[in-house]
């Protein structure tokens, strides 16, 4: 779709009757919106009290569920449309999301913005959207995605994400379950995926295409304009009732865990879950609103992840911020250059993300002339000294320091994108220390993020005044920790409360009684500690403990960064051992990646070879290295290992052999998440004869 600026309502394409009269609205009711806001959102509040709940957790979508209200966490609850509202009602002129169409970037305000949504609600309820029933959303992140989540919440239904990297079966999983009366696609790839399940979806009512012109006829599928149009002639009233209805107690939002083991859970996020969170998690970050100053980001991360949609969707609404949307290629190499035309001054990234960067430069420098290569050696290693030093104070900086910020790294930092970035967060898995200090010599502190799609996002956070290495951060304010079965080394699982704790999995009481405890405690399953400044430290997860033959408890984490620390031609390292003699480790060398397949490919990575080669070795793939077991390399790797198995706390956790595989992990081969997590049960299983062959006596 085309986006108007504020005053052209001609930029409309003629044909689409929903985006002229949404435009005319947007120029006769704009002012009226914002001057009237004050008074609509009182009637509102006045009007919503919460819905009868008994319960702290419910497993069916229809329900309510009682909110954790306590002291310091008292702040009045509202749904999404209030805080839409709200946030209109204070930004309504500033611009809202970006799109780039033909080059340029197009802009609509937050007054668009929610005339968008609110026209894409009555075409939602026109196609017979059901309350509480599923609108699906499949494809990478757009303004019609933004739409289509925020027009499904105020039309009544639950809104749900599923990953555009999902088979058509993990598809019709996500939207049988989720009971989607509609499904919102963006282009052909992924329309086929849902109608080879078409026939198996027995809520689908309706199909909506958001990019692309549509190749083919079929019945009840809708491009995006036809769609815009389709409600015109549903009743405001009707809309505005749905919308009165809707309380903050209730769910209007299912984030799908990828499902390592087993069927995908479906979280149920309330309205309070939503608004509260983007509310009080931004706060650690020092996010500020855009009355103050308006911040702006770049949207690439999938949105069906709990980490994005609070980051980008939700707190973008809170806050004011100015969304720009990626183009679909990001993660195969355009994000940089979105990232120098925009220059963001916030930005997340999973841990692979920052890990990809940061081969990159050293890619870079490694290609430099000797001055140069010597000359941004010595500045990082200037900056990572000055910021562990002073890692809250930046006032005390010394001058070497900021010579070397202005000299070379702030060029290095614009070459990124990141020239006018104030704020960069990690989140969604355990970021390694090496890349964390590679971004501390970069001047870039990476702010880790701790949490749970249960928890709505982050629980913990680092931030300006909450940062210290290797801590993810302290609690997010209103919310509560407590640790459970804690050991003789104050180690313990981490137990969270507060507003931002999920209603519990879509019709699934077993696991939502495993997650919570008979007080409401949601478990997460990771082990950690918190020192006497109240920051935590992730230690390991339950779940992924090695416990071996002789009893010995064996965090995998620590002691697979570690060799990745030590040997820069690992890509992934997966500790084996539970139930076993003895520690083994699978290893992945790091490859080039084919850029349309996103699959790792044979060739070695331009750091992979300069390690070779540094060895004496001429490798370029990794069959030369696998076929021929590479003397230089092999000996340098077990060098490594026994550097690693030096620093063990006991024999028990020392790696014993490991093995080389042919392919490096990824998110298309399923030894990744869409997230970038290690799929543990999925390479036990694809490695299975290879591991059985590393314990034959």
């Amino acid at each position: 779709m085309v986006f108007p600026e504020e005053k052209k309502v001609t930029d409309q394409p003629e044909g689409s009757v929903a985006a002229q009269e949404s435009m005319a609205q947007v120029q006769m009711d704009g002012e009226e919106l914002v001057s009237e806001g004050k008074k609509n959102i009182e009637e509102e509040f006045a009007s919503s009290p919460l819905a009868p709940a008994d319960s702290l957790w419910t497993t069916d979508a229809t329900s309510s569920v009682r909110l954790r209200m306590e002291e310091g966490c008292l702040d009045e609850p509202i749904t999404v449309h209030q805080m839409f509202k709200a946030s209109v009602e204070k930004y309504g002129h500033m611009h809202a999301l970006a799109s780039k169409k033909n080059k340029k970037w197009e802009k609509i305000t937050f007054i668009e913005y929610y005339q968008f949504c609110w026209t894409a609600a009555r075409s939602f309820i026109k196609l017979g959207l059901e309350r509480f029933h599923g609108v699906a959303i499949l494809g990478f992140n757009s303004a019609e995605w933004f739409f289509s989540a925020v027009g499904a919440i105020m039309a009544g239904g639950i809104m749900t994400g599923i990953y555009a990297t999902n088979s058509p079966e993990a598809c019709q999983y996500v939207a049988n379950d989720s009971k989607a009366n509609i499904i919102v696609v963006e282009n052909q790839k992924q329309l086929d995926k849902i109608l080879q399940i078409r026939e198996r979806l027995p809520h689908l009512k309706a199909i909506v295409q958001y990019s692309g012109q549509l190749q083919q006829k079929i019945s009840n599928l809708y491009s995006w304009e036809e769609f815009m149009d389709l409600g015109l002639d549903i009743p405001e009233k009707q809309l505005e009732d749905i919308i009165s209805s809707q309380r903050a107690n209730q769910c209007c939002v299912l984030i799908y865990t990828s499902g390592t083991t087993g069927n995908p859970k479906g979280v149920m996020l309330s309205h309070d879950n939503i608004t509260w969170t983007a509310s009080h998690a931004s706060m650690v970050g020092e996010v500020q609103p855009a009355d103050t100053k308006q911040e702006s980001l770049v949207s690439y991360l999938p949105l069906s992840h709990i980490a994005a949609q609070i980051y980008d969707l939700w707190t973008g609404i809170m806050f004011g911020e100015l969304v720009y949307f990626a183009q679909p290629d990001a993660l195969k190499g355009s994000l940089v250059n979105t990232l120098r035309e925009v220059c963001p001054t916030s930005h997340m990234g999973v841990p692979r993300v920052w890990e990809k960067m940061m081969e990159k430069i050293k890619q870079g420098i490694s290609q430099c002339g000797y001055v140069k290569k010597k000359l941004m050696t010595w500045a990082m290693s200037v900056s990572l000294e000055a910021n562990q030093k002073h890692e809250l104070k930046d006032d005390e900086k010394p001058f070497l320091f900021s010579l070397a910020d202005s000299l070379v790294l702030q060029r290095l930092r614009a070459e990124l994108g990141l020239s006018c970035c104030q704020k960069f967060f990690s989140g969604a898995a355990p970021i390694g220390s090496e890349t964390v200090q590679f971004f501390l010599g970069l001047n870039i502190r990476l702010y880790e993020a701790y949490g749970m799609s249960e928890s709505t996002g982050p629980h913990f956070m680092s931030g300006p005044k909450a940062y210290k290495l290797p801590s993810c951060g302290k609690v997010v304010p209103g919310c509560r920790y407590k640790m459970a079965n804690v050991d003789s080394e104050g180690t313990g699982e981490i137990c969270f409360w507060g507003r931002n704790i999920f209603m519990g999995f879509l019709n699934m009481e077993d696991k939502t009684r495993e997650a919570l405890d008979e007080d409401g405690w949601l478990h997460s399953g990771d082990l950690g500690k918190i020192d006497e400044e109240g920051f935590l430290y992730i230690t390991g997860r339950m779940k992924e403990l090695i416990i071996t033959a002789g009893g010995e408890n064996v965090p995998p984490v620590p002691i697979e960064e570690a060799v990745k620390k030590e040997l820069p031609i690992i890509s992934n390292a997966m500790l084996i051992g539970d139930k076993r003699k003895f520690l083994s480790m699978l290893l992945t060398l790091k490859c080039c990646v084919d850029t349309e397949t996103m699959e790792p490919t044979e060739e070695l990575s331009v750091e992979a070879v300069d390690f070779c080669r540094q060895l004496g070795s001429q490798a370029t793939k990794v069959s030369d290295i696998i076929e021929r077991k590479d003397k230089e390399v092999y000996q340098a790797i077990q060098e490594g290992i026994n550097r690693v198995n030096s620093a063990a706390t006991s024999h028990a956790q020392r790696i014993q052999k490991w093995t080389i595989v042919r392919k490096d992990f990824s998110v298309s081969g399923g030894e990744l998440g869409p997230t970038m997590k290690l799929h543990r049960p999925v390479v036990l299983q694809m490695y299975h004869k290879v591991i059985e062959s590393l314990y034959q006596e």
